[in-house]
C-alpha cells in the first residue's frame, strides 16, 4: 500500500516492467469490465493502466452460450479496437461438459503468437 505520492504504485510498476500483457484465460466477467472500461482488481487495473503501444493479448475463455451471446461479440470488438490482439478460442469438450466453441486455445497455440509478437516488436530476450 502506498501511503504518499513517492510510493510506488503496483499497477503502474506492472505496467512498466512488462514488455507485453497476455490474459489468459479471459472469461466472460472480466471480458466485460475491460471492454466497459472497468478497474476494480489488480489485473483490471493494469489493463486499464496498459501502455497501447505495447502488445497486450487475450485469450477468450467461457462456455459456448456466454460465447455465443451477442454481447460477447461486441466485446470482443472492443477489445481488439482498443488494439488488443485475440489468441481465438477453440471448440472442444468444455470443463462444464458441454461441447463447442468457447475453450481457451491450445498451451502450444499462445506460446507460439506469443513468441511472434515478441518477436516482431524487439522485446524478446533470449533464455
Amino acid at each position: 500500500m502506498w501511503k504518499c505520492r513517492s510510493d510506488p504504485v503496483l499497477h503502474i510498476d506492472l505496467r512498466r516492467w512488462a514488455d507485453l500483457m497476455l490474459v489468459a484465460p479471459l472469461d466472460a466477467n472480466t471480458l466485460g469490465k475491460v471492454a466497459s472500461g472497468i478497474c476494480d482488481n489488480l489485473l483490471t487495473c493494469v489493463i486499464r493502466a496498459w501502455d497501447c503501444r505495447k502488445p497486450l493479448l487475450f485469450c477468450p475463455a467461457m462456455n459456448t452460450v456466454m460465447w455465443e451471446h451477442p454481447i460477447t461479440a461486441q466485446q470482443v470488438g472492443q477489445l481488439k479496437a482498443f488494439g488488443y490482439v485475440e489468441i481465438p478460442c477453440v471448440a472442444k469438450k468444455l470443463v462444464c461438459g458441454d461441447q463447442g466453441l468457447g475453450a481457451m486455445a491450445e498451451v502450444g497455440t499462445i506460446v507460439g503468437k506469443v513468441e511472434e509478437i515478441l518477436f516482431r516488436h524487439g522485446g524478446s530476450q533470449q533464455s
